[in-house]
């Protein structure tokens, strides 16, 4: 059965094939990002009509790549939520119109859910079950997958996701929208040692995170370096000056993740850990990451890099496996911009 994904929760508009037996087929995306760059961040009304104007032409255009038409396609998950709810409206509408006129199963998909699953995409792939870390602009969260729909919530932020306090460090360093990536790569030309920055909740007993104060400790700590050069108590400091602060709060980040995803797999007694989201890309993140699965004897798996943010082919292969187990969605479809990931029913 080739399922049809869609993917709508925020600034990337996503389409995938998926074939029950052959696997990923295909799946394309476009980005927003110069849509939103002049405002700094997603403007929601914007993201949503951007999501009207491509779906239609984005699934013409992969079925056509892919020698396949719409009465090819044996049923369609979209991403019901969490995220915008405009953005999460377009998606559902197409999906069910679609699936209304196919006489097809249509299933709304939990965004979390299918990053979970995401690695499942890669070679090799995990087993379960295992520990994922989701770590994204969103989320940073460790969970216990036992099975497909079976998730345990080990820990999570009290604030900041990681994502989240990647960009408005990148802000109060004055880097360009978006601000995680722009970050990361000036992080590679500074010195991670100069300035010691928190490690919040590092040495804690659980398992959560916490990285608002840690964001507080750059905005102090560029105030500062801007007095000491200019005396005027700008924020400003030099270019390398922001490099080195880069490079430091990656590692307290990285630092931070590290230890809790290395306490999780000895607090759980498993053997495998998922690394799945946007900063799951970040590559100090994997190398750290890496190191201590090494050290410690457990394995790591990530999801392909283009994989890591939001794309239709995670979403196309949790529909699968849910359409596989005889799930079918209701109509009319809604969209669920906050859904807790512990009510969605397990896969059979």
């Amino acid at each position: 059965m080739i399922i049809l994904g869609i993917e709508s929760s925020c600034d990337e508009t996503g389409v995938a094939l998926y074939d029950t037996d052959a696997g990923l087929l295909g799946h394309t995306v476009h980005s927003q990002v110069a849509l939103h760059a002049e405002y700094g961040g997603v403007v929601p009304e914007l993201a949503s009509r951007d999501h009207i104007r491509r779906l239609l032409p984005m699934i013409s255009a992969l079925l056509a790549k892919h020698g396949y038409s719409v009465r090819d396609i044996g049923g369609i998950a979209y991403t019901q939520g969490p995220g915008l709810a405009g953005a999460l409206l377009v998606g559902g509408s197409v999906a069910s119109a679609l699936g209304y006129a196919l006489s097809i199963p249509v299933v709304g998909i939990h965004h979390l859910e299918a990053h979970l699953l995401s690695p499942l995409l890669s070679s090799p792939a995990p087993e379960f079950p295992f520990v994922a870390l989701l770590v994204s602009g969103g989320h940073t969260q460790l969970m216990a997958v036992k099975a497909p729909g079976d998730y345990d919530l080990l820990g999570e932020t009290r604030d900041d996701a990681a994502g989240e306090a990647f960009d408005k460090t990148a802000k109060l360093l004055g880097l360009p929208y978006p601000g995680g990536p722009a970050l990361a790569e000036l992080a590679q030309s500074g010195n991670a040692a100069r300035f010691r920055l928190p490690r919040p909740m590092l040495d804690q007993d659980n398992l959560d995170f916490s990285f608002s104060g840690l964001k507080t400790a750059v905005a102090n700590l560029t105030q500062q370096l801007g007095t000491q050069q200019l005396g005027t108590g700008t924020t400003e400091c030099s270019q390398q000056d922001k490099a080195d602060i880069a490079a430091g709060f990656q590692e307290a980040i990285v630092d931070v993740l590290t230890a809790k995803c290395v306490r999780a797999i000895d607090t759980t007694g498993m053997s495998q850990l998922v690394v799945a989201g946007g900063v799951g890309a970040n590559r100090r993140l994997r190398i750290r990451i890496d190191a201590a699965a090494d050290k410690a004897g457990f394995r790591v798996f990530y999801p392909p890099v283009e994989l890591c943010t939001d794309n239709a082919a995670m979403v196309a292969l949790a529909g699968a496996m849910r359409i596989k187990h005889g799930q079918t969605g209701a109509l009319p479809f809604s969209a669920r911009p906050r859904w807790d990931l512990d009510s969605l029913p397990a896969i059979a």
